[in-house]
C-alpha cells in the first residue's frame, strides 16, 4: 500500500473520531449552558411570585376562601410560563405545566433538581416561604431537543469529514511524498556490484527524505569500504598461498632429498647425522617462514579500530628483556624516555622491535662474535624515534635500497627474508618510516624508526604481502619510506 493511501486512510479514520470527541464535549457544554439558563429563569420566577405564594398561604390559614381564591389567581397569573405548586398545612395549590401528583419530589432541595414523571422530565426549584414551600417547574423538553439537534449535526459533520479529510490527506501526502518517489527512482538503478555510480547530494526541502538520502549514501560508502576490505583480504589470502608455495618449494625439495638419502641402505652414521641436521634446519626455516607470512598478512588486514595508546618505553623494555633471556651473552643497552606513548597497534609495534633486535642479533656481531646492540627510544619534535644500532659488518649503501623488500636475504642468511619487511610494514602502518645508516663511528648498522605522536589511523593502501607499493621518503643519506617496492614472486 502506498504511503499516500496509508496517510489518507489514517486521516480519514482519525478526523471523524476527533470530530465525534469534540462534538461530545460540545454537546455536554451546550446541555450544561441550557440547564444553567433554565435554572436561572426558575430562580427569577420563584423570586417574583414568592410574595403571592405567602399571601395565598396566609389567606388559606385565615380561613378566607374568597381571599384565597383571589390570591391563587394572582399567583398563577404571575407565574406566566412556569408551573407552580404551593404546599401548605391546609392543602396544596398547583397550576401550570408540572409533574403529576404521583411524581415524587425531594424533601429537601437546595437548588434546581430534575423530577421525572414517567417518560417526561422537569426541572424544579423549591423555595421555602412562610407557612409552606413554593415549587416552580419548567419542562426540559426544549433543552433536550436543542441538545439532540447538536448531536445530529456533530454526527453529520463526522460523516462528511471522513471522506473529505481522507481525500484531502491523500492528495497532500501524494505531493509531500514526491521527493521520496524521486529518490526511489534515483536509487532503483544503482547496483554496487556492477557500477561505481553513487547518489549525488540533492536537497529536497523535506528533512526526512534528505536524511534518508544521506543514510543511503553512508550505507553505499560502507558497502564500498567493506567490499574493498574483502577484496584486500582475498588478495592477501591468494598472495599468502602463492608466496608460501614459492618459498616452500625449495626447502621441501631439499627435505625430500634428505629423506631419500636417509632411506638408502647401509648409510654411514656420519651421512645420516648430516641429513638429520639438514632436516632440522629446513624444518625450523619452514616454520619461521610460515610465522613471518602470517604476521605479514595480519599487518595488511589490521584496522584503525584496534589502535590504542602504546607506551613505547615499556614495550621496548619488555622486548629487550626477552632478547636478553634468550641470548645471555649479548650486550644490549636500552635508553628509553619514560612516558612516551604513540597511537598504534601494540602487537605490530612489538613485532617491529622484535624483528629489529633479531636482525641485530643475527647480523650485528662484532669480530669477536659478541652482539653489541644499543636501543634508544626518545621524542624528536612531533615524532617518537626508535633506534637499534649494532657493531656488525654493516650494510653497503648499494644494498640498502632493496633491504626491506620481501624475501631479500644476504648470501649467508638462513632467515625468511621477511623480518625487515615486517619492520617496514609496521612503520608504514603507523604512518611512520624506517631508515638505515652506518652505525656509531662508521661501524655496524643503525636502524631508525620514526612514528608520529598524533597518528590518525592506518593508511589507505596495505599491500606488503600482495605485491607492490611506491617507494620514496625523506632523509638524506638514508633509505626511509612508508612503503617499499615488493617483488611479485
Amino acid at each position: 500500500m502506498r504511503l499516500s493511501t496509508r496517510v489518507g486512510l489514517a486521516v480519514g479514520c482519525t478526523v471523524p473520531l476527533l470530530v465525534l470527541a469534540s462534538g461530545w464535549l460540545l454537546t455536554h457544554l451546550v446541555a450544561r449552558d441550557l440547564h444553567r439558563a433554565g435554572d436561572q429563569h426558575l430562580r427569577q420566577r420563584a423570586a417574583a411570585i414568592a410574595p403571592d405564594a405567602r399571601a395565598l398561604l396566609r389567606a388559606s390559614a385565615g380561613n378566607r376562601p374568597r381571599a384565597a381564591d383571589l390570591r391563587e389567581r394572582q399567583l398563577f397569573s404571575a407565574a406566566l410560563d412556569v408551573g407552580v405548586r404551593v404546599q401548605g398545612p391546609d392543602g396544596v395549590f398547583s397550576g401550570g405545566p408540572q409533574p403529576g401528583p404521583s411524581a415524587r419530589l425531594p424533601e429537601r432541595a437546595t437548588g434546581p433538581v430534575t423530577v421525572r414523571d414517567g417518560a417526561r422530565s422537569w426541572r424544579g426549584l423549591a423555595r421555602p416561604v412562610r407557612g409552606g414551600t413554593l415549587w416552580v417547574f419548567a419542562p426540559d423538553t426544549a433543552d433536550r431537543a436543542q441538545v439532540l439537534l447538536v448531536r445530529r449535526r456533530v454526527v453529520f459533520t463526522a460523516l462528511l469529514a471522513a471522506p473529505a479529510s481522507g481525500v484531502l490527506a491523500w492528495a497532500l501526502a501524494g505531493g509531500v511524498s514526491a521527493p521520496l518517489r524521486r529518490l526511489t527512482r534515483r536509487t532503483a538503478g544503482l547496483d554496487p556490484r556492477t557500477s561505481g555510480v553513487r547518489l549525488e547530494p540533492e536537497r529536497t526541502g523535506v528533512t526526512e527524505v534528505d536524511e534518508l538520502s544521506s543514510t543511503l549514501r553512508t550505507v553505499l560508502a560502507r558497502y564500498d569500504e567493506q567490499a574493498a576490505r574483502t577484496a584486500e583480504a582475498l588478495d592477501t589470502a591468494r598472495s599468502f598461498s602463492s608466496a608460501a608455495a614459492h618459498e616452500l618449494r625449495t626447502p621441501l625439495m631439499s627435505m625430500g632429498t634428505n629423506l631419500d638419502v636417509l632411506g638408502l641402505p647401509c648409510l654411514p652414521d656420519a651421512d645420516r647425522d648430516e641429513a638429520l641436521a639438514d632436516l632440522r634446519l629446513e624444518h625450523a626455516r619452514l616454520q619461521h617462514l610460515l610465522v613471518m607470512l602470517r604476521e605479514l598478512g595480519r599487518g595488511d588486514l589490521v584496522e584503525a579500530e584496534t589502535f590504542d595508546a602504546v607506551d613505547l618505553a615499556d614495550l621496548a623494555d619488555t622486548a629487550v628483556a626477552e632478547v636478553r633471556r634468550r641470548d645471555r651473552g649479548a650486550d644490549i643497552a636500552l635508553d628509553a624516555e619514560t612516558g612516551l606513548t604513540v597511537p598504534g597497534w601494540e602487537p605490530g609495534l612489538r613485532l617491529l622491535l622484535d624483528n629489529l633486535l633479531a636482525n641485530a642479533l643475527a647480523h650485528g656481531r662484532d669480530p669477536a662474535g659478541v652482539a653489541r646492540i644499543r636501543v634508544e627510544v626518545r621524542r624528536a619534535g612531533q615524532e617518537a624515534v626508535v633506534v637499534v644500532a649494532d657493531q656488525g659488518p654493516g650494510i653497503p649503501p648499494a644494498s640498502r635500497q632493496r633491504l626491506f623488500e620481501r624475501f631479500q636475504r644476504g648470501p649467508d642468511s638462513t632467515g625468511s627474508g621477511l623480518g625487515l619487511t615486517l619492520v617496514a610494514q609496521q612503520a608504514a602502518l603507523h604512518r611512520g618510516g624506517v631508515g638505515v645508516t652506518d652505525g656509531p663511528h662508521g661501524a655496524g648498522a643503525r636502524f631508525e624508526v620514526c612514528l608520529p605522536l598524533d597518528g590518525t589511523g592506518v593508511p589507505g593502501r596495505r599491500d606488503w604481502l600482495i605485491g607492490t607499493a611506491a617507494s620514496g621518503g625523506p632523509g638524506a643519506g638514508t633509505n626511509r619510506s612508508q612503503s617499499f617496492p615488493k617483488d611479485a614472486s
